[in-house]
């Protein structure tokens, strides 16, 4: 992992969608255009609909990077974090060494550490952790 590998804990998100507006402001992205976005998890059928019947309903949401992401390298260089990991309420986002120690911790508390596929089309050096 180098200093541009984020991690997202999957346990954490919440779906507030911060991260992609931190990164859309603080890049001054036009309107049209998102370098992150928040997949909803859940029944498929619209933005924050749980799956499941009640009351066993659930719902999870996964930050998705585009390949447009820069990772913020003048930020990175001045030591800080990127927009989106230094915007995330839930601290559910680390970025280079921060990620690699949380690697490790998630591991050993059981959860699963994955990257998405090729065929989402995504950027490099995402990893996902995961509970379930």
């Amino acid at each position: 992992m180098d200093d541009k590998t984020i991690l997202v804990d999957l346990q954490r998100c919440t779906g507030c969608w911060t991260c992609a507006l931190a990164c859309k402001v603080g890049n001054n992205l036009p309107d049209s255009d998102f370098w992150l976005t928040v997949r909803t998890e859940g029944s498929g059928e619209g933005i924050d609909r749980p799956a499941g019947t009640w009351p066993d309903l659930h719902m999870s949401w996964i930050p998705i990077w585009s390949k447009s992401c820069i990772r913020c390298p003048s930020r990175i260089a001045a030591g800080e974090k990127p927009y989106c990991v230094n915007s995330c309420p839930n601290h559910a986002l680390y970025v280079g060494d921060g990620a690699k120690v949380e690697v490790e911790e998630l591991r050993q508390k059981g959860f699963r550490i994955f990257q998405l596929p090729g065929w989402e089309d995504t950027a490099s050096n995402i990893f996902y952790g995961s509970k379930g």
